[in-house]
């Protein structure tokens, strides 16, 4: 969550709370997972300033953490959010003598609303017109994707920086560099006409993709699972498939996250500890989400062009649909990582390649793909690589190596959760070294 100031001015209550909460604070964070993206993008709409933007939204859920105690929650947390912001940056722009102009368009916008929750299309959905204006073709790939993790769903510049394995220096740059070229570029804040929809597919794709991760597997902090994040990025696939029906790709997108998030009560215990594929509970996960997950992955097989993310579903297919552990088809999933490999090459993608070969020919096999990828350098830093490391070696009973394997790993992990399990096989290892 971006850092709120401490002496907010106070504006006018824009509504009368009906019911005071006493958890008013767990009121404001549920509040900011599930409303930020929206009072950014509404205020981006309106005054098509994007630092302002933040920072109005900033201060509005600043002004919920003093007002809400005191006078209870809203009854529309998120139209309060809206208008407090809104207030704020119409005073904004009425001191700034250089914003004349917009504060004369911006006076005669009639009171901003929640969206049309009925409207299906999701044209009208102010995030996903937000989503699209991150994604113009003019920004890189890479600063589209950032842009909107930032603005979008409200997450860090160091979250963002560990999504994209760099430091944070380097991504506050991007940052700043997308949001001056989206405004001297004069980038349009809506959807694209159905004639330019093609060619913002692959930024979109692309953010939703890390949105999901980054709530599936927490890149920080003390939760593993961050299902606000989740069910955003859900949420917002299926929009995108609902405009653009014909793209197969953004069908295997939507059923890869459908496929893994029906795992989701599985992944930790009660004590939020981690819980590795091969011991968790299955009875558990959401067979109705499997289902849909599994039957959007072949209506978009169907279209016979396939691509990264349908490939990805198919592997999640595969472990999603076995009924037990013992039953997974590691060599179908590991020809699967290959056909991945080669339309989408990536250093992490050869790790779980790796994982998938060690399970389907044994894990020395894989220990030799694992020692390519660290001589390689390309995952410097990443904990999964001594940690598949480690539990290679432990499954070849080479205890003493898998200690130390683990130890590397454990210094590297960024969540609660990940160094608690990672601290478990260390003990397991080093009692048997």
């Amino acid at each position: 969550m971006p850092q709120t100031p401490q002496t907010p001015e106070t504006p006018e209550a824009p509504e009368t709370p009906e019911t005071e909460t006493p958890d008013s604070r767990g009121a404001v964070a549920e509040a900011f997972r599930q409303e930020w993206g929206r009072v950014v993008a509404a205020l981006i709409g309106m005054t098509g300033n994007w630092d302002l933007a933040e920072e109005c939204a900033q201060d509005a859920f600043a002004q919920a953490l003093k007002s809400w105690p005191r006078d209870g929650v809203p009854r529309r947390p998120g139209a309060w959010l809206t208008t407090v912001a809104r207030n704020r940056a119409l005073d904004r722009l009425r001191r700034g003598a250089a914003e004349a102009a917009k504060l004369r368009e911006a006076a005669v916008l009639t009171p901003i609303d929640e969206p049309d929750d009925d409207d299906e299309s999701g044209i009208r959905d102010d995030r996903l017109r937000l989503m699209f204006t991150c994604c113009h073709p003019a920004l890189p790939l890479e600063a589209r994707v950032a842009l909107t993790l930032r603005t979008l769903a409200g997450l860090t510049t160091a979250e963002i920086a560990r999504a994209f394995l760099v430091p944070e220096p380097t991504m506050a740059k991007r940052l700043v560099r997308a949001k001056h070229k989206i405004r001297d570029a004069g980038i349009p804040y809506r959807v694209p006409p159905a004639h330019l929809l093609s060619e913002r597919t692959a930024g979109v794709l692309a953010v939703l993709y890390l949105l999901f991760n980054e709530g599936y597997a927490a890149s920080s902090g003390a939760d593993l699972v961050r299902q606000g994040l989740c069910t955003e990025a859900i949420r917002l696939a299926r929009a995108l498939a609902q405009l653009m029906p014909d793209e197969p790709e953004a069908l295997g997108l939507l059923a890869l996250m459908l496929l893994h998030y029906a795992r989701r009560a599985t992944r930790v215990d009660d004590d939020g500890d981690l819980i590795t594929l091969e011991d968790q509970d299955r009875r558990r996960w959401v067979r109705p989400e499997i289902e849909e997950g599994a039957a959007v992955l072949e209506a978009a097989v169907r279209r016979g062009q396939p691509g990264p993310y349908q490939l990805q579903a198919a592997i999640a297919a595969c472990h999603a649909t076995a009924a037990q552990a013992a039953g997974t088809d590691w060599a179908q999933i590991a020809r699967l990582y290959g056909e991945l490999a080669r339309v989408a090459p990536s250093p992490v993608v050869e790790l779980n390649r790796a994982v998938a070969v060690a399970m389907s020919d044994g894990p020395a096999a894989g220990l030799k793909l694992v020692a390519a990828i660290e001589a390689s350098g390309e995952l410097s830093g990443y904990y999964l690589v001594p940690a598949t490391r480690a539990d290679l070696l432990r499954r070849l009973g080479r205890w003493a190596e898998a200690a130390a394997s683990y130890g590397a790993a454990r210094d590297l992990a960024a969540t609660d959760a990940e160094r608690r399990y990672l601290d478990r096989r260390l003990t397991e290892a080093s009692s048997h070294s």
